[in-house]
């Protein structure tokens, strides 16, 4: 058995062996009965709205608190509705640990599918009705049990395996012995690692062929692998371009992870869509990624998580230490940084660093690097599904899916209100509400 098809065979397991879930589908319409709405067009917040869900869709948004007949009512008194947020950097296959490295040796697929299934859960109750899972085996295979209704989680646009060179952020033999290297021979396009063009664009391809939605490149080093640089390129700009131009072939974005300034260079004179992390970004980068209209994922929750476990000892391999001290504390201020400079945000939390469900944090460090409220929900609504290359969230407006979520009092005014999501609506299912917004 593959490792994909052990990730497969765990996750219908798992749907058989769950109990039944809380989720309300809504077959009649719904009328959401909301004190405030957040324009994610405009940043404003506007008073009292009716938002009416039918199908999976918004089928009317109207102002005030008019009667509808014919439709159940969601009272929503005291709470900002909004639309669904999305989570473009996530690794829902696991979640970081000082145990996480040994991990990779001692469990099966099987074991981080099971794992993944209580991490998404987590985050669409969370409010996050969609992510970008960039990187992981399990991913798309959770994303297809999910949108069968098998399991209760965030609509997934996965990678699946990423793509590196070798030695590089991302090779997963980082840190084998000599020994167990050369009985497993040097990984290739297939598993993620290239060293060519011609290796670029039959990884793209193989990523095609295993049912990826976007394509991950690691285009420096990184903080967690096992390896001493941390932000060294890894990648030469034909080989981005490669990768850019065969994932065009396929209708794919490109999302680069890249922490140092030659690296960001490089993926963003190759094409991709986004840059990850971009601890390193500096003025001329920053003139360079608005030229070609390239975003900026900065991921400030990833960085002052390992920068603060950093301070723990036996939490990372020493090799990694000194890189999460130094590139994690870096982040928030370069993302203060590129705000400054008109730098295209989206909102994205490396989540599976950090603690999936948390991943509302990411607004509160935003607003501290200096990025405004309305600016940061903005990042996570109209402004991650342009990132994400579709038309039909990140709003609530008519024909648009109903990814609705609300939060009491109103979180442009206060930021902190983020965590306290109590209302998720995807698709037009309700999967969390206030216990007094009987249905």
């Amino acid at each position: 058995m593959t490792p994909s098809t052990a990730a497969t065979t765990a996750l219908l397991l798992l749907c058989g062996a769950l109990p039944a879930q809380a989720a309300l589908p809504s077959s009649a319409t719904l009328a959401l009965q909301c004190e405030r709405l957040f324009d994610s067009r405009s940043g404003k917040v506007l008073g009292a709205h009716t938002v009416l869900v039918r199908d999976g869709k918004v089928a009317e948004v109207l102002q005030g608190h008019a009667p509808v007949a014919d439709a159940t009512v969601v009272d929503l008194a005291g709470r900002t509705c909004l639309p669904g947020w999305t989570d473009l950097h996530v690794h829902l296959g696991g979640q970081s640990s000082p145990q996480s490295y040994s991990e990779g040796f001692r469990l099966d697929d099987v074991d981080f599918a099971f794992r993944s299934v209580g991490y998404a859960e987590k985050t669409l109750l969370a409010g996050f009705t969609s992510v970008r899972d960039l990187g992981g085996e399990v991913a798309p295979h959770l994303r297809d049990a999910i949108n069968q209704n098998l399991l209760r989680g965030p609509r997934i646009f996965a990678a699946g395996k990423g793509i590196a060179s070798t030695g590089g952020h991302g090779d997963p033999t980082n840190g084998y012995n000599t020994e167990l290297s050369h009985l497993l021979g040097p990984p290739g396009p297939t598993e993620g690692v290239i060293n060519s063009v011609e290796d670029a664009r039959q990884a793209v391809r193989q990523r095609y062929k295993e049912g990826s939605d976007v394509i991950k490149i690691t285009a420096t080093g990184g903080v967690l692998s096992y390896a001493k640089s941390g932000d060294a390129p890894q990648f030469t700009v034909d080989e981005v371009k490669a990768i850019v131009d065969t994932a065009n072939d396929y209708g794919y974005k490109v999302a680069a992870h890249a922490h140092g300034t030659e690296g960001i260079k490089r993926a963003v004179l190759g094409g991709v869509t986004s840059i990850e992390h971009g601890t390193y970004l500096t003025d001329e980068v920053m003139s360079l990624m608005k030229q070609k209209g390239t975003w900026y994922v900065p991921t400030i929750h990833a960085g002052r998580f390992v920068a603060d476990k950093a301070k723990i000892d036996g939490y990372f391999p020493e090799i990694v230490r000194p890189k999460a001290t130094r590139i994690g504390a870096q982040i928030q201020q370069t993302a203060g940084k590129a705000y400054k400079a008109g730098v295209k945000i989206g909102f994205g939390t490396d989540m599976g660093v950090g603690p999936h469900g948390d991943n509302a944090r990411e607004f509160l460090y935003m607003v501290e690097a200096g990025i405004p409220a309305a600016y940061a929900l903005q990042a996570a609504t109209v402004r991650a599904a342009e990132v994400l290359g579709v038309d039909d969230q990140g709003v609530i407006e008519v024909g648009k899916r109903a990814d609705i979520i609300a939060v009491p009092g109103d979180p442009v005014a206060d930021i902190q209100n983020v965590m306290k999501v109590d209302f998720v609506m995807k698709d037009g299912t309700v999967y969390r509400r206030p216990e007094a917004a009987a249905l």
